[in-house]
């Protein structure tokens, strides 16, 4: 590294991409060696909230909150998904230490497929807004943008500039499973089931799979329908942390237990 360069304003990130990267909690950019990188520069110093309320109900996370603040949102609000930020973020293997420095934005734009972000943001069909090299924004839904294991849809010079939630999807219901080969393993098959006010039904499959599956029904569906869908899936994938057909499996079993837990009608005061 020749140069870390703290950021003031977004002409300060013109120059991104190649050899010069952001820098936002660091905790995976400095795991391993980055032998491609010159220059870091440091998004921290832009002094971007954390935590946003739209006017609407919505919410929006800076691309550098931490996940030690998206866990205490759990407790902070009555959300009928309000367990679901806690619940996300202990998918993550870390301790303390990397809660209070990990990023919502760095953890989607690495684009892990156990990434526990990405998992929490699809889920709630989340967007994440990109600040693009030519000055333009734009919104993409998180289920879109990671695209594979590592790969994503930013281009040179993007950057994550936040991720927004919608007021209707905090307001669903959800229902949260995580399964690893060993307890404080990386995800083997995290699933997330929504069930919104008008009784839909959505189910996320990620880490199982090598970039997010959403499965879409008007209510809740019945058992052999959902299996038949989750058996369509084609993005299974082999790591040291499970086999594909072990995760095609489990993945199963997980969504029919979203589909019972979430089978309720939704309490009309949520």
């Amino acid at each position: 590294m020749t140069e870390l360069r703290p950021a003031r304003s977004r002409a300060d990130l013109a120059d991104v991409g190649g050899a010069t990267a952001v820098l936002a909690g660091g905790s995976w950019l400095f795991s391993e060696p980055q032998p491609h990188l010159a220059r870091l520069v440091d998004l921290g110093t832009l002094g971007w909230p954390e935590v946003e309320h739209g006017d609407d109900g919505s919410l929006r996370l800076g691309a550098t909150c931490t996940l030690r603040t998206v866990s205490t949102l759990s407790r902070r609000h009555t959300w009928a998904c309000a367990p679901l930020f806690h619940q996300a973020c202990t998918a993550l293997v870390g301790s303390f230490k990397v809660w209070n420095v990990a990023t919502v934005g760095g953890n989607i734009a690495t684009s892990l497929p156990a990434g526990p972000m990405t998992s929490l943001a699809a889920g709630l069909d989340a967007n994440v807004v990109l600040w693009h090299v030519d000055g333009s924004d734009s919104r993409v839904p998180v289920a879109d943008l990671v695209t594979g294991d590592g790969t994503n849809g930013l281009a040179p010079g993007d950057v994550v500039r936040a991720v927004e939630i919608g007021a209707e999807a905090l307001a669903g219901r959800t229902a949260y499973r995580k399964i690893a080969l060993s307890p404080l393993g990386r995800s083997g098959s995290l699933v997330i089931g929504r069930r919104d006010r008008d009784g839909a039904f959505v189910l996320t499959v990620t880490a199982a799979t090598t970039h997010p599956v959403q499965l879409r029904y008007p209510g809740v569906p019945e058992a052999a329908e959902l299996a038949a869908d989750v058996d369509r899936i084609e993005a299974w994938w082999t790591d040291p942390h499970g086999a594909a057909d072990w995760r095609h499996a489990v993945s199963r079993l997980l969504a029919e237990e979203i589909r019972t837990e979430l089978s309720t009608p939704v309490p009309r005061s949520a």
